[in-house]
């Protein structure tokens, strides 16, 4: 029976700054909210010189992931999207913090890339706005990165994420909220150093409007309208004047700033440092606000692979075309890989259509790393997917991704793949075993079919059963299957042959 997509979606957006969830309801190719949470976690303030989250971080995202999971606790899986972004990406001990994460909120969670965050945000932020020719250029600053991106229409030309937000920026130039001439000063000099780094690539191409989007940037519009120095979007004398008037005030904790929410006052100095930069680097007149961020252009995601429009997909063949991979090689492997699959999929537990899914995928990308060399090309292959920028992957997908490349064939990786969870290295020695037998039966890359085989499992136990006589009728393939049962059996797996 064909599963019938979710109707009810929902979005999580673990920043540096807040946590936000946004639930919604799917209605063809757009979405109508029906809830919104924002919590203050300040997730970035919980990063030590070392690079680890304390336990004070963690337990206040916890907390607040325990809260969003009693929302959303109850949607099917598949129907809940869950990121994390610049610090997760930073904090060495991220994975204990996932661990208690993913039970907390009772569905998965993602790490992102500075890249795939600012694709995800473009998504949320054009589908915000008049459907025009223009090339836009999008610019959102959060708690510990500031993401850029240049788009017309829907697609998105070109993207950076920069390592400054307005938490790590405020925590290093105001510690204690004083806020001094020399602060300032020193705070839009380190803004700009990072926005030199795009400066030139961006100017090069240009762009016809700006908008902003996200926390820090929806603040300093509130408090500019509060202030009076706000005509049409936000420009740079109304951004140069606000913060003459917080250097004459000292602080942000003033009364005049009703408008500037209590978790915002700590990080405000630090965002309002960081937009002053952008707009003098890149000689910006005027920017626009949009109310779409991240979390929006998660939903945006989701309903395209609802309505079978996966960004993953794209990117896949994106790929096969650019690095010259043999298609029809590459077919072969995933349709044998997906029969394979079909017949052992309940007894080894291997799940649905996501490991089915990462199956296809890493058998049509199995010889990407030929494009460097064939000599250790799965090595290649698996870096190479592991550093990739992939729109529309998480980081953990990619790894995933990458580990069954490298592990197609010769020896087993097993360090690599008990990098990661108990139950995800079981599962992919499991999808592993099956590209590795996939790739074996196919080594002659020909178009003369497979007989009918049959692949029966019991844990560690892997039976490959042909017709009567027709490996003796193949020496090569009952050669290469024998030298496969030894490596497999390296990795604590039996591989029977009849």
């Amino acid at each position: 029976m064909k599963q019938v997509p979710p109707s009810t979606l929902a979005a999580i957006d673990l920043g540096s700054n807040s946590f936000h969830l946004i639930v919604a309801v799917a209605e063809e190719h757009s979405f109508r909210v029906l809830d919104r949470m924002r919590e203050p976690v300040r997730l970035a303030g919980g990063l030590d010189e070392r690079g680890h989250l304390g336990e004070d971080a963690m337990n206040r995202a916890i907390e607040c992931l325990t809260r969003f999971g009693e929302r959303v606790r109850s949607l099917p899986p598949g129907s809940v999207r869950c990121v994390g972004t610049n610090t997760l990406r930073q904090a060495r001990n991220s994975a204990t913090f996932l661990r208690r994460a993913i039970k907390a909120l009772g569905h998965p969670i993602d790490i992102i890339s500075g890249y795939e965050e600012a694709r995800l945000i473009y998504l949320g932020v054009s589908h915000d706005l008049e459907d025009d020719s223009d090339t836009r250029l999008v610019i959102d600053i959060g708690g510990g990165s500031t993401e850029f991106i240049l788009g017309r229409r829907f697609e998105p030309l070109m993207l950076e994420s920069l390592h400054m937000g307005c938490v790590s920026m405020s925590a290093r130039f105001f510690p204690d909220d004083r806020i001094t001439k020399e602060r300032f000063r020193k705070a839009e000099i380190a803004a700009l150093q990072e926005v030199e780094l795009i400066r030139k690539a961006f100017r090069k191409t240009g762009w016809q409007s700006v908008i902003g989007s996200s926390g820090t940037i929806l603040a300093v519009v509130n408090v500019l309208r509060e202030l009076g120095l706000i005509k049409d979007g936000i420009q740079l004398w109304g951004l140069q004047q606000l913060r003459d008037f917080l250097i004459d005030k000292g602080t942000c904790n003033i009364p005049e700033l009703q408008q500037l929410s209590n978790d915002r006052r700590p990080v405000f100095a630090g965002g309002l440092a960081i937009l002053l930069a952008v707009f003098s680097e890149l000689e910006i007149d005027r920017m626009r606000v949009s109310d779409s961020a991240l979390r929006e252009g998660l939903l945006f995601e989701s309903l395209g692979r609802l309505h079978a429009e996966d960004t993953r997909e794209r990117t896949v063949k994106s790929l096969i075309s650019r690095q010259h991979i043999d298609m029809a090689q590459a077919q072969r492997i995933a349709n044998t890989g997906e029969l394979l699959f079909k017949q052992v999929s309940k007894a080894w537990d291997l799940g649905g259509d996501d490991s089915l899914r990462l199956l296809r995928w890493s058998a049509l990308l199995h010889e990407v790393g030929m494009a460097v060399s064939h000599s250790q090309y799965h090595k290649h292959g698996g870096y190479l997917l592991a550093n990739f920028d992939m729109p529309g992957f998480a980081r953990g997908e990619q790894r995933r991704l990458a580990a069954l490349v490298r592990g197609h064939r010769r020896k087993v990786p097993l360090d690599e793949l008990h990098a990661f969870d108990d139950d995800t290295n079981e599962r992919l020695l499991r999808l592993c075993v099956l590209l590795r037998l996939a790739v074996v039966l196919h080594r002659r890359r020909d178009e003369t079919p497979l007989p009918e085989v049959q692949l029966s499992v019991d844990d560690d136990q892997v039976r490959l059963k042909f017709p009567e006589g027709w490996l003796d009728q193949h020496a090569l393939t009952q050669a290469d299957l024998g030298m496969e049962a030894d490596y497999l059996k390296q990795a604590g797996l039996k591989l029977k042959i009849k």
